[in-house]
């Protein structure tokens, strides 16, 4: 190779590797920046569990609530409340009561908040070694089979054709329900004490009068109770209807104060995750947002909703107006229970709340759910909280 050949080699050298380098640094900046949250609040709760394959994340979320609301009591030791008692009685009464109606009743395993706290109050709770509800082979809750079972059943005995209903349907289907959840016992020992269901829940030192459930639509007047008219709520429970700015207070007052609420929201939304995050993304800002859009325009939507996740991105600011809109076309539904337990902020100064949910140790962090205000605001159903954890004034608002 003569001098020449050397220099232009070299030269080519030259504009190739600065070109290289900065491919190398634009793949490092492409990074995604991820969420980084600092804990502001966090209230003691029970261990995350798994309701699997069962449609009773009701009941799993309103026991995880009673059972911080204990702790916060000054309950000492170990504390693990049976679901499946919550579940089995629940069930007993939702069958007496939907045979009376003549099947004009949603009939199915979802339920609400209001469920757990009729039956604590009516048949107390067991722990739950007394009752895990795992009586068909399973290491998991699976309730396919039982759900589809208790539907045909209480048809059945509706479309009997006999022109009155025998005296023994209600002790056939509480078999069904003790065959698969198993019988609840009369009796049972916790520390050498013998306790019924009923004397045990007076034993854990909370007053169930307390609670109360709250809810926010323009559909009914503010700071009066509503029925809340979505098809699991069964047993037509009542709740306080305020203004959403109100209920956004009386959370953040909550977890102020050492308190936690059980939440009731529409997970359907493509701002909720299986990662652990839930946020209302504001996709035309985000768009428009000038040297952003390269990164977003051309993309199929499930890479949009990709890079919803990369990092902390515009979110929609929400109304009262969107709220109702969401629920009166049935974008807002009564999806999914959970407890709510605490609050972080983003990098970006952004505040969630932290959620605890059912569905095991999954997620990036591990069965908890960062969840925007945004979030909250928009797609929250309905929460169940301690009465005494509202702020005066707003108490003094709904008479309470």
């Amino acid at each position: 190779m003569n001098f020449k050949s050397v220099a232009v080699a070299a030269m080519a050298l030259m504009v190739i590797a600065p070109n290289a380098f900065a491919r190398k640094k634009d793949k490092k900046q492409e990074t995604p920046e991820g969420y980084k949250f600092e804990i502001i609040y966090q209230n003691p709760i029970t261990p995350v569990k798994d309701q699997n394959r069962s449609g009773t994340c009701w009941a799993f979320s309103g026991i995880s609530f009673f059972e911080s609301e204990i702790l916060k009591a000054g309950y000492q030791g170990e504390l693990d409340l049976a679901e499946m008692f919550i579940v089995n009685k629940a069930y007993g009464d939702k069958g007496e009561k939907f045979v009376r109606l003549h099947g004009n009743l949603n009939f199915g395993p979802g339920s609400s908040f209001g469920d757990v706290l009729a039956v604590l109050k009516a048949y107390g709770i067991v722990p739950e070694s007394e009752l895990r509800g795992l009586n068909y082979g399973f290491d998991k809750h699976v309730h396919g089979e039982m759900d589809n079972i208790l539907s045909a059943y209480v048809n059945a005995v509706i479309k009997n054709g006999n022109g009155k209903l025998s005296p023994v349907w209600k002790k056939g289907y509480q078999g069904v329900l003790d065959a698969y959840l198993g019988q609840v016992p009369e009796t049972f020992q916790v520390n050498g004490i013998e306790y019924t269901p009923k004397t045990y829940m007076e034993s854990l030192g909370i007053d169930l009068n307390n609670y109360v459930d709250l809810t926010s639509f323009t559909h009914h007047p503010f700071y009066e109770k509503m029925v809340i008219e979505v098809p699991d709520n069964w047993r037509w429970e009542e709740a306080y209807n305020v203004p959403i700015d109100d209920l956004i207070a009386i959370i953040d007052n909550a977890l102020a104060n050492g308190y936690t609420l059980a939440w009731a929201s529409d997970v359907s939304e493509i701002g909720f995750n299986r990662k652990g995050l839930g946020i209302v993304p504001d996709e035309d800002a985000t768009v428009n947002s000038g040297s952003d859009q390269a990164r977003w325009v051309g993309l199929t939507p499930q890479q949009r909703k990709d890079k919803f996740f990369e990092a902390p991105i515009v979110e929609r600011e929400i109304t009262q107006e969107m709220r109702q809109e969401g629920y009166d076309n049935y974008q807002t539904t009564d999806d999914h229970g959970m407890h709510i337990f605490g609050m972080a902020k983003d990098q970006n100064g952004t505040k969630y709340y932290m959620v605890k949910n059912s569905w095991g140790l999954t997620g990036d962090y591990e069965g908890i759910w960062y969840v925007s205000e945004a979030f909250v605001r928009y797609k929250t159903m309905d929460i169940m909280i301690n009465k005494n954890a509202i702020p005066a004034e707003i108490r003094g608002k709904m008479n309470l």
